[in-house]
């Protein structure tokens, strides 16, 4: 088996009118302005996923600035997870600012299979992470639900990028430490906190913290596999693609070529997302 755990899909009604979205939201203005940047829907992800050999797909939103875009978006998730209910595992996005209706969305988007929030954009969002006055309810309704949040991560050094933000591990370590019962997967390596991991407090605080690879060939050398594993284990390395930013293929070929034992490929390919999942 092999779960891909970061993806992201969005309504035909989005790709078809990309520049309406655009103006809408800064977000997804910032990733998805350039006409290159690939946009997939639910089909056409499950497509690519029988094309690579992937089993099973978690599909994660995005940080979207308004609540109505939130509740759009996540509608079409719910709808395909609820088409491909043995393919497709669905994170639904809210709009912290907007506390109650972003708790009333997450309780509506659970009721229909939602496992997970994210991708959370704290950067875009204008959410800061120790403002507990609207960290502390969003954690309560995760906590209630046993859900996983899913946030974005990027490296406070190196090239820049389109959507890099300033997620970086100084930003996400109070918030990590501060809130050990929930289970986080910080995405993009997160931001190269693992290497973080060599201070004893540090590695203590991330008993609760996993990490993904998307995009991992456009940041990293193959190295990064067998480095992380060494620093945090590979019981705590996910493979997600970030599809369709790139070919699910590249990156199982990557780990299959990495310096690891197959049993620390099987548990990055599947056998974490499996446990986390409970699948």
């Amino acid at each position: 088996m092999i779960i891909d755990f970061h993806t992201h899909i969005f309504p035909p009604q989005v790709k078809k009118k990309r520049s309406q979205y655009i103006d809408r939201d800064p977000c997804f203005a910032l990733l998805y302005a350039k006409k290159e940047a690939k946009i997939a829907t639910a089909e056409e992800l499950i497509e690519s996923m029988d094309k690579a050999g992937i089993d099973v797909s978690v599909v994660v939103n995005l940080g979207w600035m308004t609540h109505e875009l939130c509740a759009e978006t996540n509608d079409y998730i719910l709808e395909s997870i609820a088409r491909y209910p043995k393919r497709l595992i669905g994170f639904c996005t809210v709009q912290p600012q907007s506390v109650e209706a972003a708790i009333g969305e997450i309780e509506r988007c659970v009721e229909s299979g939602a496992r997970g929030i994210g991708e959370l954009r704290p950067d875009i969002q204008l959410l800061d992470l120790e403002d507990e006055s609207i960290v502390s309810p969003l954690v309560a309704v995760m906590k209630k639900h046993r859900l996983i949040l899913l946030t974005h991560a990027s490296e406070p050094a190196g090239h820049d990028y389109p959507g890099k933000g300033i997620m970086t591990p100084d930003v996400l370590y109070p918030f990590i430490s501060g809130h050990p019962e929930v289970t986080i997967v910080c995405a993009h390596w997160g931001g190269g906190l693992p290497f973080y991991a060599l201070m004893p407090e540090v590695k203590k605080a991330l008993h609760n913290v996993y990490f993904d690879t998307a995009a991992s060939p456009f940041l990293y050398q193959p190295r990064i596999y067998s480095l992380v594993s060494e620093l945090v284990g590979a019981d705590k390395i996910l493979f997600g693609s970030d599809y369709p930013l790139m070919p699910q293929a590249r990156l199982i070929q990557e780990i299959n070529s990495a310096a690891l034992a197959e049993e620390e490929k099987n548990l990055i390919l599947s056998g974490n997302a499996r446990r986390l999942l409970k699948l």
